[in-house]
């Protein structure tokens, strides 16, 4: 298990360590109850660090944070009470295993330090740096077999190029793994038909390209990392970046990183400031939390190639045809008991505005299939808030109890009938597919 942290959340972080979970010696890890002030206390908290980080990026002067070793013990404690981390381990010295890990994001795009701060450092400047953390840590028996994951790098334009490019050249065998951040569209212009532009979702892909250019020719094989992806930049925008919408863009970012073989993203934020987080500020979980949630029950690590026939069009000169019906196949995953090895699962946007038909061929025909559709739920619409999952709402039982996902089994032979402006995962049951039989 992994523990992902931006030190620029950190300090409403601490404050969930210090009020929701406590670690006794003695009898282990026990969760305080707190009247409801103390959650509405922290709602405060969280509604005043954003307005902190918006007066300190405004006004281009940041203050100083000390992480003290009594506040990491409080994080590890927390992940650890929280069932986050496979072994116990203690800044002061203590035990570890190596199925532990922590990742601790300091900055964020150091490309843009001159205009954040007022300073800059070159990509080769930020390399020696890395090297020298990396010289330190190998010095600490407990630190020694650390992983370190870097630059962090931001949307890969020219300069951006240059600055990995120094950075690769002189820590390229320094880092586990190469790191980046994308932001889809500028959530202080964004609009509901942006989230349906193909242009839009082909952005990724270009990146993508991009730094795998740059990686393979200083460090053939290195790993990439999606460190930071938002639907929106500028914090997003109410009533967009969390609503259904968004979701176009965060189920395709997922097929396509898995595509391309990238298989770590981290999605910017659980809960935070502004409106590209999975839950509201009442800790409701919003439409891509319900997306995530099924990704993860339904998708396995390994994809499949697919052949969709009847679907290419001949472009009239000059045109280009962007796909508006994107279909993704992945073996599905083997912790979901309820599917035996070899049962593949299609996940699809349909981004037209009718619906669409799909006939399943080969060994996939006669095969039973269950049917998980997201629709929005609501007179909202592509802004709403809420889902429905094959036609129910979905919604929590009680604070700590999530609800029955339950697929809508389909005969087999049927043919998929995909609505318009929908999401849908598709699990073919019993396949038997060689690729899927074995981890």
């Amino acid at each position: 298990a992994c523990l992902a942290i931006s030190l620029f959340s950190f300090p409403f972080a601490v404050d969930i360590v210090r009020s929701d979970i406590a670690l006794d010696k003695q009898k282990g890890c026990k969760i305080a109850q707190h009247p409801d002030i103390m959650l509405e206390l922290q709602r405060e908290k969280a509604a005043q660090m954003h307005l902190v980080l918006l007066k300190e990026q405004f006004s281009n002067t940041y203050s100083n944070l000390t992480l003290t070793a009594r506040s990491l013990d409080k994080l590890y404690n927390f992940a650890d009470c929280s069932g986050l981390l496979a072994g116990r381990y203690s800044s002061r010295g203590g035990s570890r295993t190596d199925k532990f890990c922590l990742f601790i994001f300091i900055f964020s795009e150091p490309n843009n330090y001159r205009t954040l701060i007022g300073r800059s450092v070159n990509g080769s400047q930020l390399g020696k740096d890395y090297t020298q953390l990396r010289s330190l840590l190998q010095l600490i028996r407990t630190y020694s077999r650390a992983h370190l994951y870097g630059p962090n790098i931001g949307r890969p334009r020219k300069n951006v190029i240059a600055f990995l490019e120094g950075f690769m050249k002189v820590a390229g065998g320094t880092v586990d793994a190469v790191t980046w951040q994308h932001y889809y569209i500028d959530g202080r212009v964004a609009k509901v038909t942006d989230f349906l532009k193909t242009r839009l979702l082909d952005t990724l892909s270009d990146q993508i390209r991009k730094i795998q250019k740059v990686v393979n020719t200083y460090t053939p094989g290195k790993k990439i990392w999606l460190e930071g992806v938002g639907m929106t930049s500028a914090g997003g925008m109410n009533n967009l970046s969390d609503s259904y919408a968004a979701g176009f863009l965060w189920l395709n970012t997922l097929g396509l990183l898995a595509s391309q073989g990238i298989d770590v993203v981290v999605r910017h934020s659980f809960l935070d400031h502004g409106h590209n987080h999975l839950v509201d500020q009442n800790f409701n979980p919003l439409p891509d939390y319900w997306l995530s949630l099924l990704y993860k029950r339904l998708i396995g690590p390994k994809v499949l190639a697919i052949h969709v026939a009847g679907l290419q069009r001949k472009p009239r000169p000059g045109r280009v045809i962007r796909d508006k019906l994107r279909i993704y196949a992945h073996c599905t995953s083997y912790h979901n008991h309820n599917y035996v090895r070899g049962s593949i699962t299609l996940y699809i946007i349909n981004l037209h505005r009718s619906r669409k038909k799909i006939k399943l061929a080969g060994t996939l025909r006669d095969k039973i299939v269950h049917q998980y559709l997201l629709q929005p739920y609501g007179k909202d619409g592509l802004h709403s808030k809420s889902v429905q999952l094959n036609g129910q709402p979905l919604a929590m039982v009680d604070d700590g109890t999530l609800p029955e996902l339950k697929p809508r089994p389909l005969r087999a032979g049927r043919t998929l009938v995909i609505p318009p402006l929908t999401m849908s995962f598709y699990v073919v049951k019993n396949v038997n597919a060689l690729a899927c039989r074995y981890r």
